[in-house]
Order: structure tokens, then sequence, then C-alpha cells
């Protein structure tokens, strides 16, 4: 080496040990502190990552900084807070002095400490005297869950010993916000894995500062979705009939989209109740749900009547290739009597109808083609035996849409269906030539003819339908008027031609304004003229379902729907404020099928939209169908109920007992003046003999956190003259409802419920229930009465202690809340 390159090397060196000091090291704060980035070429970088300190006065020793007041360092997706801290940059530890903070945003963890030692390289640490969060963020001085399980910790040592992975000693943990938790578990050592699970050794269980149970050993999920194996917190109640009640059951994850409920309950005046669930999502279009539910029943009464049952439900769906898709819907109730018993829902005990059914349905350029299995059963009373069982095993049904016919104005439809039917009922069965029950064979084919004009604002449809329908059995009547299922085919032969006229509507906008908004009224008219014939046969047809109960007729059908819009003119948005309880509501629009009562889900409400806002804020459907044949083709006979294709397409309540023209006035009226108002009035009013035949009302308003609702339903049905013992019966109920609150309000929310049967001159039924909802737990306490009859008079007593990501103490389930 020359001399040139010694003296070169000599000074470089000598530069470069005077300059780095004044690099890295001042004694005199900077503006708004001092700040340095860790050069990536030093030796000592964070895992070929910068990391940056910040503090008020900095000191260098080699790789040992010395951080005093206000001290930080950022590395990764972490930040180090402290008084003081000592950073060693060769080796990654910080040992931090005085109001220690470390927030991470990998499980969100916010941990304060009065002293402690961190590694910022593997990430592991020790703190003492720490209060710390998991699964929550402090923003704007609160703090804000990023999680559904988060943890609130505090302990005298806490240990960090890898990123997920915590160990708290003489510590606690909780669900609730500090300082001042609502619950919390006492231990010894807390052993926390973030993403599986939280242990918890030698604890107490605590409410406030009041210790009430002890557990050796415990577990809190740690998953953002848990789903923990494991037993469930106990339940207790008591009721009237069932006397104290003491329950528990254990959840089983059976792996990441599949789980089990099982457990029992034990009545102390009946009896054991077993019951089950089963939960699988096994693709993203497809589910299976089972629940089973049953009571072995010891007896109640002198002597001891069993009442005793089980009910299976079945829930099935899958979406198949090839535009395939299979459903299964089962329902299967041992007794009626059962289900008044012990079921905990108003409307299901009441309800004395079991449909079941599974299909296998294609639909494919607008032909519909469905595979499938119907059972029906409707139990006429609770004594064993009395219930009428309809069964479809197996049926092929294909039907299309209107589809023209090359290009001309002719369409065309089909709908045809090969089916397996079978009845049987007390006192009634269909059989096979052995004498065994069996199914009855029914083949129906219905090819339709129509032809849509329009001109000028008129439209008129008229359309030509035959109908042929097979069976493999008929009914023999006898001279005394007696029917008896016989063994020989029978073939319904009908033709079918109908006219449907709808005249332009009528529209009138008012240009003067009224409340804010413009308004429009619309009147829609409609007339139908119906003819069938060829239906010669009508006594002899066995009776199944709708496909059963077509007749001849004559007739025409005269309907007006008036309707009244209203349009906001203002751009103010609709009030969007979170409404009252959202499944505390009486009836809703639903087909007419639909029990009253029923509970449902959310009420249809408009979205909520800063532009102006339109609605139909009046519905009212007027219909009435005059019969130019009375009798129907003979098919109807005099003093008993008919029931025909034409009158059930017009209304469900039975009317037909003797030849008239006129069927009753149908009124369908709907008032929704926003997303939360809605009243609705249907009724059916026979001008024949001057009385209503039903009237079904309901009301229901939301304002701010307030719900009402009232609801009555009037039903008449006629008498048979023919029929010993059977006078005309009239039924009248009534509902009312209030609540306050919701399911989510912090605080205080109630409600109560009620039914009132104004014939029987009782109570049918109550309900209130009262909760109260802190931060990270609530209460919720009801009364229930039950009085059906002579088979169930009993008060309930519920309760349920929630905890937040912990479970819940009590037997007042979610689904059988009134909210």
């Amino acid at each position: 080496m020359n001399s040139r390159t010694r003296i070169l090397i000599t000074v470089a060196a000598l530069c470069y040990g005077l300059m780095m000091p004044k690099l890295v090291t001042s004694q005199s704060p900077p503006p708004n502190g001092s700040q340095m980035q860790i050069p990536p070429t030093f030796p000592t970088a964070l895992k070929e990552e910068e990391a940056t300190i910040k503090a008020l006065s900095q000191e260098k020793v080699g790789p040992l900084y010395m951080l005093h007041g206000n001290a930080e360092i950022h590395f990764g997706e972490y930040i180090l807070y402290g008084d003081e801290i000592e950073y060693n940059s060769d080796t990654g530890d910080a040992k931090v002095e005085g109001h220690m903070v470390l927030d991470g945003k990998v499980n969100d963890e916010h941990i304060q400490a009065q002293r402690g030692t961190y590694n910022v390289r593997n990430e592991t640490g020790r703190f003492e005297n720490v209060v710390a969060t998991i699964g929550a963020r402090p923003v704007d001085k609160r703090l804000m869950l990023t999680t559904s399980n988060p943890f609130f910790i505090r302990g005298k040592l806490m240990e960090k010993t890898s990123v997920d992975h915590y160990l708290v000693l003489d510590g606690t943990v909780t669900t609730c916000e500090l300082p001042n938790p609502k619950w919390q578990f006492n231990a010894r050592k807390i052993d926390v894995e973030v993403g599986d699970t939280a242990k918890i050794y030698r604890s107490n269980f605590a409410l406030g500062e009041f210790p009430i149970l002890y557990f050796p050993y415990a577990t809190l999920p740690a998953q953002k979705l848990p789903r923990q194996s494991g037993f469930l917190i106990p339940n207790f109640g008591t009721s009237t009939t069932k006397g104290f009640i003491l329950g528990e059951s254990v959840f089983w994850a059976i792996n990441r989209s599949m789980d089990a409920h099982l457990g029992a309950e034990y009545y102390s005046k009946r009896g054991w109740a077993p019951q089950a669930e089963f939960r699988a999502r096994p693709s993203d279009s497809s589910f299976v749900d089972v629940n089973y539910f049953q009571v072995l029943d010891r007896g109640i009464g002198s002597p001891p009547l069993n009442e005793g049952g089980e009910e299976i439900r079945v829930n099935a769906e899958d979406a198949l290739p090839h535009n395939f898709r299979g459903v299964a819907n089962v329902d299967y109730l041992s007794s009626y009597l059962f289900r008044l018993a012990f079921s905990e829902v108003f409307t299901q005990a009441v309800d004395s109808e079991v449909r079941s059914i599974a299909f296998l349905s294609n639909t494919s350029n607008n032909f519909y083609n469905n595979f499938d299995f119907q059972r029906y059963q409707d139990f006429q009373s609770a004594t064993p035996g009395d219930v009428i069982t309809i069964l479809h095993a197996p049926g092929l049904e294909s039907s299309t849409v209107d589809r023209q016919i090359e290009h001309s104005p002719l369409y065309w439809s089909y709908d045809a269906a090969a089916e397996g039917v079978s009845r049987t009922e007390p006192g009634a069965q269909f059989f096979s030539p052995e004498g065994n029950a069996s199914l009855v064979g029914r083949f129906d084919v219905s090819p339709e003819l129509s032809l849509p004009l329009h001109f000028e604002g008129w439209s008129i449809r008229p359309a030509l339908d035959l109908r042929d329908t097979l069976y493999t059995q008929r009914l023999q009547v006898s001279s005394n008027g007696v029917a008896t299922p016989v063994s020989a085919d029978i073939n319904r032969k009908a033709l079918e031609a109908s006219v449907d006229l709808r005249p332009p509507a009528l529209e009138k906008v008012f240009s003067r304004e009224w409340l804010g908004r413009k308004w429009k009224h619309v009147i829609e008219p409609q007339i139908e003229y119906n003819y069938v014939t060829g239906v010669d046969n009508f006594a002899k047809i066995l009776r199944f379902d709708e496909r059963d109960i077509l007749s001849d007729t004559n007739e025409v059908e005269y309907k007006m729907v008036q309707r009244l819009y209203a349009r906001k003119t203002s751009a103010k948005p609709e009030n969007c404020d979170r409404p009252g309880m959202p499944l505390l509501f009486i009836g809703g629009a639903a087909p007419p099928t639909h029990v009253p009562w029923e509970r449902q889900p959310l009420p249809s409400q408009t979205a909520c939209n800063a532009g102006p806002e339109s609605r139909e804020v009046i519905r009212w459907e007027l219909a009435q169908k005059y019969f130019i044949d009375p009798t129907f083709g003979g098919a109807l006979q005099a003093g008993t109920i008919n029931v025909f294709t034409t009158t059930a397409a017009l209304t469900g309540t039975s009317f037909l007992t003797v030849a008239r023209h006129l069927s009753p006035l149908i009124s369908r009226l709907r008032v929704q003046t926003s997303s939360k108002m809605d009243l609705e009035w249907d009724l059916d009013y026979d001008f024949k003999v001057g009385q209503i035949n039903s009237s079904t009302v309901f009301l229901n308003y939301r304002i701010g956190p307030f719900t009402v609702g009232g609801g009555d339903a009037f039903l008449r049905v006629p008498a048979q003259t023919n029929a010993v013992g059977f006078p005309a019966q009239q039924f009248n109920q009534y509902r009312l409802l209030a609540g306050y609150g919701h399911t989510g309000k912090p605080g205080l929310s109630v409600a109560l419920n009620m039914g009132i049967d104004e014939d029987a001159g009782q109570l049918q039924y109550a309900a209130a229930q009262a909760s109260y909802n802190w931060d990270c737990c609530g209460i919720n306490v009801e009364f229930r009465r039950f009085n059906l009859t002579t088979v169930r008079d009993e008060n309930q007593y519920r309760f349920t202690f929630a905890l937040a990501n912990l479970g819940a103490l009590g037997n007042l389930r979610r689904t059988e809340r009134l909210f």
C-alpha cells in the first residue's frame, strides 16, 4: 500500500468518527422534539425495515439509544411509548420506565403498564401493573371495537410470548370496558391465544366486585368468529305447569362449516325434555338445519294425562348444476296435544297445520319442472287420530309462461302434473282393490291459447283453456247421499273460455301541494268473464287440493283498484332514525294463507334516500262476482259449505251454502303514510244475508323508539243446514302490543303483547318483557301466560342474563322473546 492510499484511509476514518456524533446525538431538543430514522444500511435495521425513534431528547452510545421525555419507537405495525426508553438497535430490546404503552394493529392491542421490556424484533415483552385491551382501538378518547370478541385485561404481570399469545398472572379478564366492568373473571392465571381461546385458571366469576361462582378452569372465545366446543352455562326457570326448570347443553363445533347443539331440560312436575340442533353450511349456496324437541311427560292431573311427544324440523337447500335446485322443508309432529301443551310461542302452539315439502326443480328458458313430495296434516282437535292427512308422493309438475307462436299475435302456455295422492281422515279413507290405503293416480294437463290485444289504452285478453284430468279412483254416491271411494277410473274434461278486459286507467295529478307533497290519484277498473263447461261429474271427484275443486261456472268478476301516490317536493331525506322493535308488530302484507298474528320478518320499509320520496300511500281494492249460473252446473249442494275454484280464487272465506247470483263484496285496504306506519283492513261483506263474513284489521306505528300496534280478527262460518249440530260459528279475537326501545338499545327496553278472545271471554295469551343492556352484558325478564281451553293454563317466569362473548344464564331463548 503506497503512502497516498494510507493517508486517504486515515483521513476518511477520522472524518467519519468526527461526523457520526453530530448525526445521531443532540442534547438540546429541536422544535417539536427530535425525530430520527435508523438508516437501512445499518446492520441494526429492523428486518430490513426502517425503525423511527422520537423523543424530547436523545442520547446514543454505540447501538444503545436513550430516549427521554415522550419517547416513541415506530416499528412495523407497532408503536412503543414511554417516559424513558432504553433501546438497543442491535438486539431490538427496549426497556421502558413510566407510562409504558404498546399499540399494535395486528391484533388491535393497546397495552398500558407502569414499566416493562419489549423486543421489537421478535415481538415479545414483559409488562408490570398492566391494563390492556385486545380487539379494540382508541378513537377520539373512545374505544372502537374491531372484533366481536374484545378483551379487557388487568394484571400484576403480563407476558407477550409471541405475536398472538399473552400470559397474565394475578389479573382479571372481561369484555366490559374498564375501569368499572359489570362482570369479570378474577384469576391466578390467564392464558390468551388470539384466534383461539382464552384459558382461565382458578378464577372467581364476579358481578362488579362481588364474587359469585368459583371455576377451577374456564374458557372464553378469542376468535373473531368464535365457535368452540364445550358445555354452556346452565339455564333454569319456573312454570306453574312444568315446575322448576333446570337445563344443560353442550355445543360441538364439528368443523368450520358444521356444528351441533345438544342438551336437555328437567321439568320437576313433568319429566325430561331433550332437544338438539344440527347446522351445516357445506357451500355458499347450500345449508342444512335440523331441530329436534321432545318431552318425556309423566302426565298431569288426576288421573295423569300424558301430553308428551316430539317434533322434528328439517330445512335444507342446495343450488345444483344445470339450473337445478333442491329444497327440503320437513316438519314431523307426533300429536297436536304436545304442541298445545309445550310450544313456547303462542302462534306455534295454536297452529294446527303441519306442512312438509321436498322438491327438485329446474328452470330453463322459462320452462318450470318440479319433482316433489308433499305431506299436509290438519289436526281437527287435540284428540289422538283426529287429523286429516293429504300426501303427494311422488309428483311431477311442468309449466311455462305465455309464449308467442312464431310471429303471430297468439300465445300459448300449459300446466301439467302427474302425481300419486292420498287422503286419510276420521271416518274416510281411500283404498286400493285389496282394501289397503294407497296412492291415487292423478294425471292433469291444461294447455291454454290466448290473444292479448291493446288499443288506445284498452287491454283485452281472450283465452281458451282445455283441461283433462284422469283419476284412478272415484267417489261413488249411494242413495242415502254417502260418498264412498271405489277403485274405478274417472276422467274429468273441461273447457274454459275467459275474456279479461281492462279499460284505460283514470289518472289525476293534483297541482296543489298538501303536507309538502304532490298527489296523484289512479283508478284501475277490470272486468273478467269466465265460462267453464264439461264438469258433469263433480260429485264423483276425490278432493285433495285446488286441482280437484274445478266446477262448471258462468260468471263475471268486476274489480276496481284505487291508488293514491304522494311525492315529496323537497329533497329532505326521509327520517332514518332507528325504528322501534323490528319483530314486534301485528300482521303484515302476506298471501291469503297468512296467519294474522304470526310473528313476521321485518315489515317492508322504503329505503332512506336523499332525493324526493315517492310512495303509494293508499291502495284500495274492491271486487265482486256475479254468477250467471248460480248452481255451478249442478255441482252446488244446498245446505252445506261448497268450495269451488272460482270462490276460492275470490276469497279464503267460505260463503256458498245456497244458490246465489252475487258473491260477497271483497275489500282490501292498505294505508302506509311512511315507513313507520302501516294500516291494513281486509273485509268480506255479504249483501245477500246483510252481514260481515270476515274482517281483519291491524295497525302498526313507530315513532322513535316507541312501537304500538293493535288488531282485530273476525270470522263467521256459515251454518250447514243439513248437518246436525253445526250452527253458524263466530270468532272474534283482539291483539294489542306496545314497546319501547329495541334489541340493541343501551339501557331500558320494554314490551307488552296480549291476545283476547271476545267470544270465549278470556285472555288467550299475554307476555311482558323488560330488558336492560350495558356495554358488555344485559338482562331480560319476562312473564308469559297461556290459556288454551282445557289443555293449558300456565304462567311462566323466565329470564336471561347475557354476557358478551361468554354466554347466557337463564331460559329465555332468543327465538322466543318478544324482541
